[in-house]
């Protein structure tokens, strides 16, 4: 599979299309309210990239995973959080803009942060005889995810009414995209994939979870508001898989098919945690509005 031409074009130009479709619903305004709202953002974002990476590496020791499969955590742990959290967090009450902003930033500044998260897990987990994501691949990395952002922004100031009419297209392109690599991904282990299940599944399910929960406690901690608390879980709780798959799988990055087996697991077992917790806050939030306007 990793010779394939699902992994060295189709996969890229699948993650360009989501991408695109991202920056299709973006502002510059996104980025500029990070400037309103300063404290919910570090919040968040320290909170990702700080924080997350510390529960994932304590889970991959305490499951005792296989190295590439710790690794391909790792990078998950590193991803940023996906366009799918915009509309989680809607279902929940959150607040949207903030999620949108979020990703936003959190897009650009994974460039810096994935590589550094993955080349120190390649590095404790597979020894340093493996090739990291190196300068030249990080700036592959950067053109992957920022460029067709910066085009579909682009498209949206000069072409509003196109970017709202292909909005929802893409988002279901996306899922569909999604489906397509996750299942490849499996199909290229299907020898060993319940052996993977087995041994990657319950660690999936807790870096969903313990990212939920944490990335709704921390900003309730720090006194922010429910709806910027629960904006905050859904964008901690839910990763870009398809960015991860890609780094994984495509030649030019790891191309490591085991690293990606953690990864797609995930993408598969995530939707349930997230959609009860969704629904949870989203009855919570009601009843509290309910009790106030009695």
């Amino acid at each position: 599979m990793n010779d394939s031409v699902l992994t060295s074009v189709l996969l890229p130009v699948a993650l360009a299309i989501i991408m695109f479709g991202l920056g299709l619903t973006l502002t510059v305004a996104d980025f500029s309210r990070v400037l309103r709202m300063p404290k919910a953002v570090l919040v968040a974002l320290g909170t990702q990239v700080i924080l997350l990476p510390v529960v994932c590496f304590g889970l991959v020791k305490l499951f005792d995973l296989e190295p590439a499969h710790a690794a391909g955590m790792m990078l998950l742990a590193a991803s940023p959080g996906g366009t799918t959290a915009n509309l989680f967090s809607h279902l929940a009450g959150g607040d949207v803009a903030l999620n949108v902003s979020l990703t936003a930033v959190n897009s650009v500044l994974a460039v810096v942060t994935l590589p550094i998260v993955v080349n120190l897990s390649l590095a404790h987990f597979l020894g340093d005889g493996q090739i990291g994501l190196q300068p030249l691949k990080m700036l592959q990395v950067f053109a992957i995810v920022l460029v067709p952002v910066a085009v579909g922004m682009l498209v949206r100031s000069r072409r509003p009414g196109f970017a709202e009419r292909m909005t929802r297209p893409v988002k279901l392109g996306s899922i569909v995209v999604l489906a397509l690599v996750i299942f490849a991904a499996i199909y290229t282990e299907r020898a060993n994939v319940l052996d993977y299940i087995a041994a990657v599944g319950a660690v999936a399910v807790l870096l969903n979870v313990l990212s939920l929960f944490f990335g709704y406690v921390v900003p309730k901690l720090a006194r922010l508001g429910e709806r910027q608390a629960i904006a905050c879980s859904m964008e901690i709780g839910i990763h870009n898989a398809t960015l991860a798959l890609t780094i994984a799988l495509s030649p030019a990055l790891l191309g490591n098919s085991e690293m990606s087996i953690p990864v797609a697991v995930y993408g598969i077992v995530m939707f349930f945690p997230t959609a009860v917790f969704a629904f949870y806050l989203s009855r919570r939030t009601a009843d509290q509005r309910a009790g106030s306007s009695v």
